[in-house]
């Protein structure tokens, strides 16, 4: 079986995000980027996934712009056999709508006819948790979301997942698309040998018209503003006060 699993070039979880003075975005400015983590585990699942003999082949997607390239070779580095580069902008600052992606992501996947799609559930950067769940419904496949476990047998994959009240074990048809959850497993780091083997891993390069797709933003990102700073907290004497004050400073009850 193949599995495909789309990857995200993303602001490094650990750096500061920084808004530009006129509030027109994010600065990406000597910033630096990395895959989205959310698909990082995606990747490791395939991993995992191939080498308990589920799975015969990894092939990596990204969508975006031609620096998301390192985003692809660090995938093919931790064990991904393959990879497919959509070029879709030549500005780092255009994010591709969540519509346009899951389209795009559709097209390859009727050309590539994986078992599994697997990606991560959310983008660190916008958040928009939609492609997967785009993706299930352009295709007609099984759609799995939040997935802390998951087990592939046969034609089925039966995924735990997390939701609010727990969690929910559900069993869906192959071909299926997955979205991960944090606590689905800890992604390993690429030994410098494979990082070395990347290198000479195919990438092929694509544009959104090689699969006839619009990716014409429908949005139009009005401000982009920092949140506001936290109020500094205050002591109270007892519980009393507590209550006054959450009742009539914060209006709480």
């Amino acid at each position: 079986m193949k599995v495909l699993v789309p990857v995200k070039r993303v602001i490094d979880y650990n750096v500061k995000v920084r808004v530009k003075a006129d509030g027109g975005g994010v600065d990406l400015a000597n910033v630096k980027m990395s895959m989205n983590p959310f698909d990082e585990i995606a990747v490791e699942e395939a991993i995992r996934l191939k080498e308990a003999g589920v799975v015969s082949e990894i092939v990596a997607v990204s969508i975006g712009v031609k620096q998301n390239q390192e985003t692809l070779r660090t995938a093919l580095a931790m064990g991904a056999d393959r990879a497919i580069l959509v070029i879709a902008a030549e500005d780092v600052h255009t994010d591709i709508e969540p519509l346009a992606v899951a389209k795009l992501l559709k097209a390859i996947a009727e050309e590539e006819e994986p078992g599994l799609i697997l990606l991560g559930k959310q983008a660190i950067d916008n958040d928009m948790n939609a492609t997967g769940q785009m993706l299930s419904a352009l295709l007609g496949w099984s759609q799995a979301t939040f997935a802390s476990e998951l087990a592939v047998e046969g034609d089925s994959a039966t995924v735990t997942r997390e939701v609010d009240g727990g969690l929910q074990t559900i069993k869906v048809t192959m071909p299926a698309i997955v979205t991960v959850d944090l606590r689905l497993n800890e992604p390993r780091y690429a030994s410098l040998p494979n990082i070395m083997k990347a290198k000479r891993k195919p990438l092929d390069e694509k544009t959104p018209a090689d699969y006839g797709v619009d990716v014409a933003p429908r949005l139009t990102i009005t401000k982009t503003a920092e949140p506001s700073g936290r109020a500094a907290g205050v002591i109270v004497a007892d519980v009393a006060e507590l209550v006054a004050k959450l009742k009539d400073e914060a209006g709480v009850i």
